[in-house]
């Protein structure tokens, strides 16, 4: 079993997706415009046909999909956790994200991690960037 994380962007899904590409190697698997569809689909505007109907796009071994659809109420109530390799990675990808967004807690050394931060991307998609310590 697999859970996929699915991202409203609200007309900035082809923005978003070449923001990830860049910050953290996002890679694009799929991607569905309105146009493509067999048939309209439901609650489309006119003139919308260029707009992303569904993404599809692979960070490291997850895969998360991604909609122009409206994001109702905004993000609220989870984080992504993105996992770095070591401190300087850490640091980098949280960097990378955070342009254009908020930090909510800094990269710092933690009891769990040698590396962790928090932020919201310029997207509001919320993020925690980490790189663990061995566990005992």
């Amino acid at each position: 079993m697999q859970i996929q994380p699915y991202l409203f962007f609200n007309g900035r899904t082809e923005e978003a997706l070449n923001f990830y590409r860049n910050a953290i190697g996002a890679t694009i698997e799929m991607l569905m415009r309105n146009k493509d569809a067999p048939e309209p689909p439901v609650g489309c505007p006119p003139g919308s046909d260029e707009q992303v109907l569904h993404a599809a796009f692979r960070v490291g071994d997850s895969v998360l999909l991604a909609s122009d659809g409206p994001v109702p109420g905004g993000f609220n109530g989870f984080a992504l956790s993105l996992y770095a390799s070591d401190d300087a990675d850490a640091r980098r990808k949280f960097d990378a994200l955070a342009a254009g967004g908020k930090v909510n807690m800094p990269v710092a050394e933690t009891f769990f991690a040698t590396a962790f931060g928090m932020l919201v991307d310029r997207f509001g998609v919320h993020w925690m960037v980490i790189h663990p310590k061995p566990m005992p």
